[in-house]
Parts: structure tokens; sequence; C-alpha cells
């Protein structure tokens, strides 16, 4: 029997999880000939073949499926021995990753980020933005700032802030559609909505508003996109007021008092509080939210 380490492990579950060599290196940065050297050298180790080859791409045999429980484990295991180690490292030198939502790693971490790094030269940040969830406890990201409660117990959750919504239309687009004075004044202008998620469908009714799909001109789910239609005068939408305050391209529309704020939750895994370089960031972002 051939040897079988972790990174011939790692493959064959970035491949079972793709589903082909191709979708694999897109989602690992690992080659593809890497990965199928990786995949044909689990086999000669192991004995058994792994993946059946069909027109779609690659499907796990009976083998294959059979070992991949034991090999998440693997992974969770690896996982765990890293976090671990970097808990313990005990100088304050080195990289931290982050990870937010696109909207916040624009508009709001930078300067919280820039007074970090004038304080500590020695930490070094990579942030991800990104509107989906990071796995912290495989080691995807050190510190996570989310818009919901986390629901892992094993994570370490802290409630930072909620950061209000306004209303907001371009000033040039309430110059030529006019300033409303009343509830029925605003529902008469256009809405900015979203294409896909039904969320400020959700929101408009609970509100009192029972609108549909079709009640937004225009609509669009990414959210810096969002924001930027409505700066061009496309209309009228939800907008962070600690981002779209200060806008002076943008004006708020005061006749809904009670929009919903949205909460924002730092988020680690536990390893992770026992180094300093990872609670001088954490504090950080804590402290730096309120503001």
């Amino acid at each position: 029997m051939e040897k079988l380490d972790w990174s011939l492990i790692r493959s064959f579950l970035a491949v079972a999880e793709a589903g082909s060599l191709s979708a694999a290196a897109r989602a690992t940065g690992i080659s593809q000939p890497t990965l199928g050297r990786h995949v044909q050298a689990a086999e000669a180790a192991l004995e058994v073949p792994l993946f059946t080859r069909i027109a779609q791409g690659l499907v796990l045999t009976d083998a294959g499926q059979a070992l991949l429980p034991a090999a998440r484990a693997m992974q969770a295991a690896a996982a765990d021995l890293a976090l671990t180690a970097k808990g313990r490292a005990k100088g304050i030198e080195g990289t931290v990753r982050i990870t937010a939502s696109r909207v916040v790693s624009l508009t709001i971490l930078p300067p919280i980020l820039a007074r970090l790094r004038a304080e500590e030269p020695g930490i070094e940040i990579d942030l991800i933005p990104s509107d989906t969830s990071e796995n912290l406890l495989f080691g995807e990201a050190d510190i996570a700032l989310r818009m919901y409660r986390p629901t892992q117990a094993d994570l370490v959750a802290r409630h930072v802030a909620d950061l209000s919504l306004g209303l907001y239309a371009a000033k040039s687009y309430l110059d030529r559609r006019g300033r409303p004075a009343t509830l029925e004044d605003l529902i008469q202008l256009d809405f900015v909505g979203q294409d896909r998620s039904d969320q400020i469908i959700r929101v408009m009714t609970k509100l009192g508003f029972p609108v549909n799909r079709s009640f937004f001109p225009v609509r669009c789910d990414d959210p810096l996109v969002y924001v930027s239609l409505i700066r061009a005068g496309c209309g009228v939408g939800g907008i962070l007021r600690r981002i779209a305050d200060d806008d002076p391209v943008l004006e708020r529309i005061d006749l809904i008092p009670d929009l919903p704020s949205l909460p924002v939750w730092l988020t680690a895994a536990p390893h992770l509080r026992q180094s300093p370089r990872l609670r001088r960031v954490w504090d950080a972002l804590a402290g730096g939210f309120p503001a």
C-alpha cells in the first residue's frame, strides 16, 4: 500500500464536494492535473476506486461514499489542530482573516482597520468581503461580522451593534418627482426592489404596505449595486443610515420611523480568543462599531 497523507484526502474531499476536477480546481486553487494525481494516489493507497467518470463530471463509487464520513472527520480534526495552534500563538504580530458582508467591508470596516493598523503595525489583515457565511470552525476566516446571531454552539459570539436603516432617494429624483408629505404620497414613488430575494417585500408588508414583485420597476439583489441604483435616481430604497446620512447625493425620507435595524454579531472560533493578536483585533472591531 502506498503512503496516504492528508493532502490526498483533502483533494479527494474537494473533488467529491465539487463533482468534477475543474470545479474543485476553481474552489481550491489547486491545478486540475495536481488534483487528478492526488485522487489517483489516494485510490492506489486505499486500494479502492473512489470515483466513476460520467458525462457531467465525477461521482463517488460505493467505496468512495463509504469513506466520505471518515475523510470529513479528518478535515475537521486538521482544522481543529490548526485553530488550536493559532490560538496558542503568543505574539501579537501576524495575520488575521476577517470576513464581513460586502456593504460592511466597503463602508464601515476601512476606517476601523486603518485605526487598528496605525496602533498595531505588526498585525496584517486579510479582509474577505462576502455575503456567504465562511466556516470559522474550518479556519476559512478567523473573525466574522454577521448580520444575524450565529447558531453554531461552538462559536464565541458578541452582539456589537444594531445598524439603523433609513428610507432614501436621490435628491435629483425627489426634485423631479416631488417630496412626499404623506405615506400616500410615498407609495406613489418608484421603489428599488430585489430580484430573487423577498426580504424587502416582507418588510414592507409588515409595515402595512402589501406589495408584490411587480411593484418595483427596478430590482437587484446585489447590495452595493442596489445603493448605486438609488443614488442614480431609480427610486426609493432602504439603506444603512450610517453610510447614507452623510452622502450628499441622498436625502432621507422620514415618513416611516419604525424601520427594522440590522444586528451585527462578532463571531470567532473559541480557540482564537486565547491569542493576543486575535483578541486585539476582536476588541478593535467591537469598539469601532458603536462609534
